[in-house]
């Protein structure tokens, strides 16, 4: 443990077993919060877990499929009531899209995107809502990410979908502001994950392709997203809610 920036915090994070999600997890369980990782992939995730057990942290892995609202609620049920009520949340989930122009899309690609990145983002903010009410206060972070702001060609249900992202965490913060529950967007730019080297191929190729498209030069890393994520969590940012936090190597800005 090296610190404990989050001690008492109980936090959750989908789409926990790779990549941001774990980056996060091992950060949140290094600043002292008990942290339940959920993903589709039940056995990885536990795994994930039992590392950061055996670091020394407090962890516990269980799958959950976003798209199922009974999947989501026993999910964060469980994690409650291992480590107590949750108030600290960080819906991370997402599906890999298509790149395809919208009028190639099929209704399917473009239900799947909906079905995980903005009904799992619901359902997850659904069920931790009322842990969040139990515990006193809350945290809620959404990963949305640079393409809320700016589109892409043949991104078409990436950039839709991240885009309401924005609004659905305004809408939380606003209903939620009396409760002590602050609801924020965190949006990354490019970053090096298995989830990117999918999508392109493999790392290098992201690298060589797209790092240059951010002024920065360069893809980022997941722990950079995953700091940023450590103050949304804490009580450094308690004054801070409805808000876009946006870490993307200047890429929204050219």
């Amino acid at each position: 443990m090296v610190g404990n920036i989050l001690a008492g915090k109980v936090a959750v994070i989908t789409g926990a077993a790779q990549g941001i999600g774990l980056a996060t997890a091992k950060a949140f369980a290094d600043e002292g919060a008990a942290v339940g990782l959920l993903d589709l992939n039940e056995g990885l995730v536990r795994d994930q877990a039992a590392a950061i057990v055996a670091a020394g942290g407090r962890a516990m892995g269980q799958i959950c499929d976003v798209r199922e609202e009974t999947s989501v609620g026993k999910a964060i049920g469980l994690v409650g009531d291992a480590f107590g009520p949750v108030n600290v949340g960080m819906c991370n989930a997402a599906a890999l899209t298509p790149t395809v122009s919208i009028k190639d899309l099929s209704l399917e690609d473009w239900n799947q995107a909906l079905a995980v990145n903005l009904t799992g983002v619901f359902l997850t903010a659904k069920h931790l809502l009322p842990q969040m009410l139990s515990a006193g206060s809350g945290s809620i972070i959404i990963t949305a990410s640079q393409m809320a702001r700016v589109a892409t060609p043949q991104r078409g249900p990436y950039c839709s979908t991240k885009g309401a992202l924005l609004q659905l965490a305004k809408v939380i913060a606003l209903e939620h502001a009396g409760d002590g529950i602050r609801a924020n967007t965190l949006s990354p730019g490019g970053v090096a994950t298995d989830r990117l080297a999918r999508q392109f191929g493999d790392l290098d190729r992201a690298e060589r392709e797209w790092g240059p498209t951010h002024p920065v030069g360069r893809l980022g890393q997941p722990d950079e997203i995953a700091r940023a994520a450590v103050y949304l969590a804490s009580d450094d940012s308690s004054f801070m809610t409805g808000a876009d936090m946006l870490i993307d190597g200047g890429y929204a800005a050219r």
